[in-house]
This record gives C-alpha cells, structure tokens and sequence, in this order.
C-alpha cells in the first residue's frame, strides 16, 4: 500500500518535488530553515554533508533518544 506524505513545509521549494531517496541523499540546507552555512557548519563539525547523514548522526540519535525518554520519565 503506497503512503503518501506532503512534507512542503518541511523543505526547501527546490526540493519539494524530490522522492524521500533523493531527499535522503539532498543536503542538509535542502531542509526548511537550514541555511548554506549551517550546512557547512554541520559538515565542519560532524561531516554531515546530506539530510541522511544527519538523520544517521550517532549524536542527533542520542539527543532523540535522551529527550523521548526524559518524556517517558515524566
């Protein structure tokens, strides 16, 4: 069964169009908000060079993992 998700506001207009392959392999400043020096700041910083690498990071999954459980703690 085919789902189907409108991630717009999520993105940049120029990837709005893009499959989620592409938008996993797009840079990070394909995302809304993230500009051209973020990215390179994130790259700089962690090598995150695409929207995969960053969803990937061991220390993003942490930071996920922390904060989901600090609210299951509450």
């Amino acid at each position: 069964m085919p789902i189907s998700v409108n991630l717009d506001a999520l993105l940049d207009k120029a990837y709005e169009s893009s499959s989620l392959a592409e938008l996993a392999d797009a840079p990070v400043s394909a995302l809304s908000g993230v500009s051209e020096a973020d990215g390179e700041a994130l790259q700089k910083a962690f090598n995150i060079k695409t929207i995969g690498d960053l969803a990937g990071n061991k220390y993003v999954r942490a930071a996920q993992a922390i904060a989901e459980l600090g609210r299951l703690a509450k």
